[in-house]
């Protein structure tokens, strides 16, 4: 796995067409790996989250070129690899476990990036009906140890329509409902890697589930 860090910082140094062209070779095989790891980790995922049981790498993995319509950088490449293994697919807003590889900014993270507004405020509102359930698994020990912030980009104040009185708003600020955790360069390229990376998503999983239910209702 470590020749996929070995692309990706090559990469990172020579952003551009031509040579991402001329070193084909060497992302085809960094991407096979990953690929391959990735099919690992959804049957892993597979036997705590069976909804995701029928995804692929090809429907997880997210592109390698990058999108610069709106964006002031115009790199045409992305400097990581990443995959969101969620029952819907990788770009549904449903609860999904993400592993982002790139050099010194690995990573674990899930939930849910982004829903759109009304869905938001249903998740708000199922926080709000069922706080004690929410805080029995953000709360948790484990969960709590690797990961401590739960939600991210949140607003400043009490969102519209909610109790300003709520005892725990911060857990209804966050516009992001996700978690991560950081994990070393070296993780993947270590022989239980799966194993940790497993424990890492088994733990996440019943944020994920608190989530998609609240989908479920939605949808």
């Amino acid at each position: 796995m470590q020749h996929i860090y070995q692309f990706l910082q090559q990469i990172a140094e020579h952003n551009d067409r031509e040579w991402f062209h001329a070193h084909q070779a060497e992302y085809k095989a960094a991407r096979q790996s990953f690929e391959a790891y990735v099919q690992e980790m959804i049957l892993r995922i597979a036997a705590f989250d069976p909804g995701v049981a029928y995804q692929s790498p090809k429907t997880c993995i997210y592109r390698f070129a990058r999108d610069t319509r709106f964006s002031e950088d115009k790199s045409p490449y992305k400097r990581h690899f990443g995959a969101f293994v969620c029952s819907h697919g990788r770009k549904s807003y449903r609860g999904g476990y993400y592993l982002h590889l790139q050099p010194g900014d690995s990573m674990v993270a899930g939930g849910s990036w982004c829903p759109p507004a009304p869905l938001l405020k249903h998740i708000r509102e199922a926080i709000v009906e069922d706080i004690d359930r929410f805080r029995d698994i953000v709360e948790e020990p484990e969960f709590k140890r690797l990961y401590p912030v739960v939600g991210t980009d949140p607003v400043k104040t009490m969102p519209k329509g909610f109790p300003r009185d709520f005892a725990y708003p911060e857990y209804l600020r966050p516009r992001l409902y996700t978690v991560w955790s950081p994990i070393p360069d070296s993780l993947v390229s270590e022989p239980d890697s799966q194993d940790r990376l497993e424990h890492m998503f088994r733990t996440m999983a019943p944020f994920n589930g608190f989530l998609n239910e609240v989908f479920d209702e939605w949808e």
